[in-house]
């Protein structure tokens, strides 16, 4: 008998699968966000002293990176729902690399603002994933997103260590961390299958336009605020500019026959709790990030407090928080299946409220401080699997990648205010060159009080560890067979 060959579609030849393959190379692409991530952190104060990039350089470096993880985070999402989220990883992919590639060539103050903008395509990579995963392998979806989700903390503690090692002995070698990272994740890119779900609508510009405005202005007010003086006229009039912005882009999308962004979900109650978690635990986890360092290198004999740690040995502390992480965050999929998801988002928030409240009863001894720091660290890993997770079930499959593009950006706010409340604190608590005590003590008080109320948030949360994907109401989701609006 004449076996009959199976011709594969056209494309997919050299494409990984739907099971394991997927996911490892789903996990190379978070690898090297992660890496981006962590790496210019260690590098940026040595490099602008070479550069001749002063404190407030570094600091709108940092402004930009951040304006461009809000901007792009809801136009990379939105047109995957539209195009393809295999196509727009792609475009993500090769921005990241083109950026990191950039900065490692001819690194001068302008190639790394500019690279860093490109680097800001990161916050693509996980809500384009999601759409990928959970259309063609939903059956993996818990289990994927809290192996990718461990992946990137392992990647950014890892990277950070790389480029620190590579600058000792020249500021430039540790830009060239991301680069080799860069052409296995565009490899991985061009691999992955793409999403099956229908397509259709147009992309809104004139909404996308009052976006990027209003979120770049607020994350300006979020960044400078506490150097220009929280209220300064500028400050007042920037943000309240802002709010107005965002307001007339709410109002636009509401009567927007193909909105960027359907307003409707903001509206859907499990996403609006699982955004508002988010929120609260980035706060800070990842807000606290900074003044964490600042703390393991404070001088005990100077300043009083912390502990006197170099730059490597603050990184292993890091690292170990991170591993930490990748703990919680494996462990997700399994403490759902016993408990349901309610119990581990509260529970995410309850270890980060203990851990900052164990910060300020114990922190005169090292092994007592990185102990609340681990602590922080696995409920890291924990809130950040289950939220992405939820936010990717909990709509249609046709608007996963921007459910996730939200979560992403909660996230992304959430620490920007994280770090600007602390800003603030540490500004209101000074003694002569350094921060007094009593600012990382209001500062611990202040990160444990918001993840009691993320933790708060989990009560009002009503669903199980069955993912949902009941249909939100929507005027884009009518398609024909061909992919367009009806």
């Amino acid at each position: 008998m004449n076996s009959v060959p199976v011709i594969p579609p056209a494309g997919a030849v050299g494409r990984v699968g739907t099971g394991r393959g997927m996911l490892a190379a789903m996990a190379v692409v978070v690898v090297f966000s992660g890496v981006v991530q962590g790496y210019l952190t260690p590098l940026l104060p040595e490099l602008g002293a070479r550069l001749g990039i002063d404190g407030v350089g570094q600091n709108n470096l940092y402004l930009l990176a951040q304006a461009a993880f809000a901007v792009l985070t809801p136009l990379l999402s939105r047109l995957g729902d539209l195009h393809g989220h295999r196509r727009l990883l792609r475009v993500a992919l090769g921005m990241v690399a083109a950026g990191s590639l950039l900065m490692a060539l001819r690194p001068t103050p302008v190639t790394l603002a500019v690279g860093m903008v490109l680097q800001g395509a990161v916050v693509g990579f996980f809500p384009l994933l999601a759409g990928i995963l959970r259309s063609r392998a939903p059956e993996r979806g818990r289990t994927g997103m809290s192996l990718l989700v461990g992946s990137l903390l392992i990647a950014i503690g890892v990277g950070g260590l790389v480029a620190g090692a590579l600058s000792e002995g020249h500021a430039v070698a540790g830009l060239w961390t991301a680069v080799p990272v860069a052409v296995l994740a565009v490899a991985a890119g061009l691999a992955l299958p793409d999403s099956d779900g229908p397509r259709g609508g147009r992309f809104h510009y004139g909404a996308a336009t009052l976006l990027t405005v209003g979120l770049t202005a607020l994350v300006l007010v979020l960044a400078q605020g506490g150097t220009w003086g929280w209220a300064a006229p500028r400050t007042l009039g920037l943000g309240a500019g802002a709010v107005l912005v965002l307001a007339a882009w709410v109002r636009v999308e509401r009567r927007a026959a193909h909105p960027l962004v359907n307003v409707r979900m903001l509206g859907e109650r499990r996403l609006a709790v699982v955004s508002a978690h988010t929120f609260c635990a980035s706060f800070g986890t990842i807000g606290f990030l900074g003044a964490n360092a600042l703390f393991l290198g404070a001088d005990p004999d100077t300043t009083g407090y912390g502990m006197g740690l170099g730059p490597q040995t603050i990184a292993t502390v890091s690292l170990a928080m991170v591993v930490a992480g990748f703990a919680g965050s494996t462990a997700t999929p399994w403490l759902a299946r016993r408990t349901d998801d309610r119990v581990v988002l509260g529970l995410g928030g309850g270890l980060i409220a203990l851990g900052f409240l164990g910060m300020i009863l114990f922190h005169a001894t090292l092994p007592q401080y990185v102990a609340c720091a681990l602590l922080v660290g696995l409920a890291t890993g924990l809130f950040e699997s289950i939220t992405r997770t939820l936010s990717a079930e909990i709509v249609p499959a046709h608007q996963t990648a921007l459910a996730v593009g939200l979560n992403e950006l909660a996230l992304s706010l959430g620490a920007a205010i994280g770090a600007a409340v602390i800003g603030a604190l540490f500004a209101a608590h000074r003694a002569g060159h350094h921060i007094a005590l009593d600012g990382f003590l209001w500062s611990w008080g202040a990160c444990a009080g918001v993840a009691l109320l993320g933790a708060a948030t989990a009560l009002v949360y009503r669903g199980s560890s069955t993912p949902a994907a009941a249909p939100l109401p929507d005027r884009t989701a009518t398609l024909t067979p061909n992919g367009d609006p009806a």
